[in-house]
């Protein structure tokens, strides 16, 4: 299939990201339990999957399938997606690890070689609905679903981008960036990728859109004496903002 610029863009900075990426996180994420952003919260804390035992499941933007993994010892019947071959590189080695085997579809998640109705959960934690097209990929989730199934999925708060100065790379307690003009952020000139964000309205919107009903949204705030590899935003910063949030939404 053919990808969009955006698409092979982020595929290629993946590709490049993939060893690195999994050298500085992949401890972190090795883990055997579920467990959401990049402050690592339990699944077992927040109870926003439900029970899974059973159920269709699919990851968009699995990376190394540490979470699809996961998700295989809770019980669900997993398929794990990523558009970078190096993370699925590193995905076929973890699962070997684990004594794990489930499919993996090398795609983008806007458009996915799948038939209608395979699923009866989508989810994804910093993943395809960060590094893809919102409107595109929600029209596809929406196919994949049975009526009645649930996308669950972590991504950066509006809040985050908006105190992020790119001046001085770091995050403020001022809202810097411009709220109303949230949406593609083309970040490949600094060496990053093309992501996407959208006020709060606008994510209502394209849920409802496409044939969505909002089950809730969980912001998270790390546990005081939580550790990360990542440096998406200070610990102090995110225990008084929220810096991820959860959508759970369900398929009409």
């Amino acid at each position: 299939m053919k990808l969009s610029p955006d698409a092979l863009a982020n595929r290629e900075a993946w590709d490049r990201e993939s060893e690195s990426y999994q050298q500085r996180h992949g401890k972190q994420l090795g883990g055997t339990d579920f467990v959401w952003g990049v402050w690592s919260i339990p699944e077992s804390q927040l109870n926003i999957l439900g029970d899974v035992r059973g159920k269709r499941v699919l990851e968009l933007g699995c990376g190394a399938a540490q979470l699809s993994v996961a998700m295989a010892k809770m019980g669900a019947d997993i398929t794990a997606l990523d558009n970078s071959a190096g993370q699925l590189n590193h995905a076929r080695t973890h699962m070997a690890a684990n004594d794990c085997d489930f499919p993996l579809i090398h795609s983008s998640a806007d458009d996915v070689p799948l038939p209608d109705a395979s699923f009866d959960l989508i989810f994804c934690d910093h993943g395809a609905m960060t590094f893809a097209p919102t409107d595109a990929v929600l029209k596809e989730v929406h196919r994949l679903l049975v009526p009645g199934g649930e996308l669950i999925f972590n991504i950066q708060s509006p809040l985050h981008e908006l105190c992020y100065d790119p001046a001085t790379q770091t995050f403020t307690k001022n809202l810097v960036q411009d709220y109303f003009t949230l949406g593609r952020i083309d970040d490949t000139p600094a060496g990053g990728m093309v992501y996407y964000q959208h006020p709060f309205g606008e994510w209502i919107r394209l849920f409802t859109a496409h044939g969505f009903t909002i089950l809730s949204l969980t912001e998270l705030q790390p546990p005081a004496n939580a550790i990360s590899s990542y440096d998406f935003a200070p610990h102090d910063w995110a225990r008084r903002f929220p810096a991820e949030n959860i959508w759970k939404i369900r398929k009409l």
